[in-house]
Parts: C-alpha cells; sequence; structure tokens
C-alpha cells in the first residue's frame, strides 16, 4: 500500500552506504574504472572472466545492484532521499559524469516525512485542498450528505454481513475507494495488493472461480493499466468479477491523472460486460446490490467522486418519497432504464425533446429541463436515465427516438462511451434514415481538464444545467449554445 515501507524498509543509509553511492556516482571513479576495463582487456580470456566475476562480485557487496549492473545499467544506491547534502551531489555527479550508459538511482523516502499527519495517513496527502498545518484536517466544510464511497461501502458491509464468500480488493486506495472501512469490519475478507491493478484483477478472476465473489474497487483511471487482464483473465471467460470503479468521471483538485474519463469508452467495446452507473445513491445502493447479484458475467460498477444529493433533492428532483435512507434495497433490473420525467404531462408542447442521462448528470438534467418548460410551454421534455451502458435498454432508446424530435445524451465520460454507443444502435435500426430525429451526444471535450473545483470542471466541459439546456433550445433553433 502507498506509504507502507517496503520490503527493504524506509531506515536511512548509513554515512559509508552515502559516502559509497556519491563515490560510485562521481566521475573520477567512473574514469579509474574505465582505465581498468581498458588494462583487464590486455590479459589473457579466462583472467579477463575471472576479473569481471571479481568486479560483479564487489560491486554487488557495495550496492545490491547486481540485477541492474547485468540489465545494462550503472547502479546507485541505495540513497536516503531525504538527506538532501547527499542526495544533491550525487544528482550532479550523474549529471556531469558522461557516457552513454544509463543510470539507476535508487533513493529510498518516507511517505510524508516530517509531517505527522502525513505519515500517518498512508493513502492521503498526495494532493490537498487547504487544511490546519497544525492538525492536517482539511478545512472545507463537512458535507451534510454522504459521498458515493461511503454509500457504496456501506451497501458492500450489509451484503458481506450475511454473506461469507464476498471479499475486496483494492490497488493501494482502501481510503479512497471505501474498502478500508470494510476492511475494518471484515479484515480477513480484505485484500490491498499495492499499487499492481493487474494483479488486483487476476487475483479477483481466481477467487472468483474458486467460488468466492470479489468485489475489485479500482478508481476509474488506474483500471487502465489492467485493460489486459479484464479481457482475456474475466471478460473471455465470463468470470464475475465485479469492478467497482471510484472516480468516475471528474475529480477535481486531483486532476488530469485521476479523472475517470475513459472507462466507458474503453470498456464498452469489450464483450460479456455488463456496464452500469447510478444516477444518485439510493441508485448506488441498488446497483453494488444487482452486480453482487449477477454470477455469469463480469460487471462494472461507476460512480463519481463527491457527495451524494440528500434526501431533500432526492424527493424534490427525482421524485422518490423518503423520509429517511432505506436499510434495504432490491437489485434494479438488468439492462432497463427508467423515465423519471415525461414530455406527455406537458400539454401545450409542439416540440418534444428527450434527454437520456446516464450517472449523476441526471439532476443537472432535470433542473435543465425544468427551465425548458419554464421558458417556453410549448416544448415537451422526457428526462430518462439509462442506468445500464452494456446492456443498452434498446426499448426505451426505441421509444425515445420515435416520440420526440430531439434526442441527447449525457454522460460524464468521454467521446466513445454511452452517447456512441445509443448513435450505433439508432444508426444500425434506421431511425436517423429519415433526417427527422436530431441527435446530440453531450460528453466530456477531446482535452484534458485540469485541476480545479468539481463544479468549475463540469462548466469548463459543458455539463451544467444551462449548457444542457442551451443544447436542447439550439436544437429547436431557439438558442446559441453558451461559450
Amino acid at each position: 500500500p502507498t506509504g507502507t515501507p517496503s520490503a527493504g524498509g524506509t531506515a536511512p543509509a548509513g554515512s559509508l552506504s552515502a559516502y559509497t553511492s556519491r563515490l560510485i556516482a562521481s566521475r573520477p571513479f567512473q574514469d579509474v574504472r574505465d582505465i581498468a576495463k581498458r588494462i583487464n582487456k590486455l590479459f589473457p580470456t579466462t583472467i579477463q572472466q575471472t576479473n569481471a566475476k571479481l568486479d560483479e562480485f564487489a560491486r554487488g557487496m557495495m550496492t545490491g545492484g547486481t540485477l541492474f549492473e547485468e540489465l545494462g545499467f550503472l547502479y546507485i544506491g541505495p540513497v536516503d532521499g531525504h538527506d538532501l547534502d547527499n542526495l544533491v551531489p550525487i544528482l550532479e555527479n550523474i549529471r556531469d559524469r558522461g557516457g552513454d550508459k544509463p543510470v539507476l538511482l535508487h533513493i529510498k523516502t518516507e511517505k510524508g516525512y516530517g509531517y505527522p499527519p502525513a505519515e500517518a495517513a498512508s493513502d492521503k496527502y498526495h494532493g490537498v485542498p487547504k487544511f490546519e498545518v497544525s492538525t492536517g484536517k482539511k478545512l472545507s466544510s463537512p458535507s451534510k450528505t454522504p459521498s458515493y464511497t461511503s454509500v457504496f461501502a456501506d451497501q458492500l458491509i450489509d451484503i458481506a454481513a450475511e454473506d461469507r464468500s464476498v471479499v475486496a480488493i483494492t490497488a493501494a486506495m482502501p481510503g479512497g475507494t471505501g474498502i478500508d472501512k470494510f476492511g475494518r469490519r471484515f479484515p480477513k475478507r480484505t485484500f490491498d495488493v499495492g499499487i499492481a491493478e493487474q494483479h488486483a484483477v487476476t487475483f479477483a478472476a481466481g477467487l472468483a472461480v474458486e467460488g468466492i465473489k470479489p468485489f475489485c474497487a479500482i478508481y476509474s483511471t488506474f483500471l487502465q493499466r489492467a485493460y489486459d487482464q479484464v479481457v482475456h483473465d474475466c471478460a473471455i471467460q465470463k468470470i464475475p468479477v465485479r469492478f467497482i470503479l471510484d472516480r468516475a468521471g471528474l475529480v477535481g483538485n486531483d486532476g488530469p491523472t485521476h479523472h475517470g474519463s475513459f472507462d466507458l469508452a474503453y470498456l464498452g467495446c469489450i464483450p460479456n460486460l455488463v456496464i452500469c452507473a447510478p444516477s444518485d445513491e439510493i441508485e448506488l445502493k441498488r446497483m453494488t446490490q444487482t452486480v453482487y447479484e449477477i454470477d455469469n458475467l463480469p460487471s462494472v460498477l461507476r460512480y463519481p467522486r463527491g457527495s451524494a444529493l440528500g434526501l431533500d433533492v432526492l424527493n424534490d428532483l427525482l421524485g422518490y418519497e423518503l423520509t429517511e435512507m432505506p436499510a434495504k434495497v432490491e437489485a434494479v433490473p438488468i439492462g432497463k432504464g427508467r423515465v423519471l420525467r415525461s414530455a406527455d404531462s406537458d400539454k401545450e408542447a409542439t416540440s418534444r425533446i428527450a434527454i437520456l442521462s446516464i450517472g449523476t448528470r441526471l439532476a443537472p438534467a432535470m433542473h435543465a429541463a425544468r427551465a425548458l418548460t419554464r421558458r417556453d410551454s410549448t416544448i415537451g421534455v422526457t428526462v430518462a436515465d439509462a442506468r445500464f451502458m452494456k446492456p443498452l435498454d434498446s426499448d426505451l432508446v426505441s421509444k425515445l427516438a420515435r416520440e420526440h424530435d430531439v434526442l441527447i445524451t449525457v454522460e460524464e465520460g468521454s467521446i466513445g462511451g454511452f452517447g456512441d454507443h445509443v448513435l450505433h444502435f439508432l444508426a444500425l435500426n434506421g431511425f436517423l434514415d429519415d433526417g427527422k430525429l436530431k441527435v446530440r451526444p453531450m460528453v466530456l471535450p477531446d482535452t484534458y481538464i485540469e485541476a480545479a473545483g468539481q463544479h468549475e470542471q463540469y462548466e469548463e466541459a459543458g455539463l451544467t444545467e444551462r449548457f444542457i439546456e442551451a443544447t436542447a433550445l439550439k436544437l429547436l433553433g431557439k438558442q446559441k449554445v453558451p461559450a
């Protein structure tokens, strides 16, 4: 796990080791060694081979880097990365040494060194918002609603409490995926494989073959590292690994390396996968139950970073009638979406728009629908939640295409994802042949979005309420899309 001492430990190297590393990296040492090698070539072959063995043995004794030397590297280390008085001269010597041989400098550090809150938190403080230096606590106000991560973790704990075959696997991100919470309850059923996503996936597949029910929780962006394992070790063999993709979509200040932009695109083309995305915390609980019950195929459940909607929004915007979060939930029908608002309720409508969302962009889509009907009573708006990208709800898509003039898909993912699957279905089934249906996919732009607040990033991506509203109006010839 991130920040955990390695097998080699994290203790600083001693003075002798530091001196040896500086010596090996120095130009004079390399010159002497080169001269010795030239002189050695004057001796008979057997003596040359003996000297080479002695050199290899001496280097192994001094540095322990024989493996890297055999691979053609000049190995230097291990070096205490916190001792700058020693590290900087070594870096300068490496810079000035010349030659064409690659150098491998082995630096050992301790995560968060010198700041106790960071030292104590194995998977936090890689990137930070404003925080209180004396305590390490964030200065942001605590959210009134739980995070999607904690909603998933709580639901998984409830499932595991009734089924001992459920296990959780993560790759050095227990806190970010909620597996730390699961691990405190079920330590013997929790596996953190470190920064080794490929192993996490194959390990999960092996457990699944033996009847275990693995939940493999990995950030969306980091599952890319295990793409081959997803295909060969899971999908081809229809092994029921449950992939839980946290941080699916824009992630705020963690920036472009952590955005979960591509999973719908890179997973959507793989056969034998079930792919779903909840629009709110109730749906997340239900979909966690759904993938738990899928025992014949691998499945993918993706959800974003951030706080859930809360009861007030769930009731007002999405039509729930709740007084508290339900303790028990039922699975959703696989491959079936739902309609939350129908254009049939807009009695004066002469134009009909359908907004088909997947994931948590559903709430902005509902706000956009309200804004459209307030603005113009002749516009009727249907809002639907696809729930699944694979299998696609073809009946729902067909109905929306037949009964509306405009169809807009909204997703928190790159080009090549849900919208393209919908367009492919519409084209193959002739819905675009007569030119009457206007279709627009709204996706993340084809660029890397830099670190910022999540709402700022949604604005930059053009996936907020005002952009959805403006896209609908433009397709009706009534307004330009905001810049």
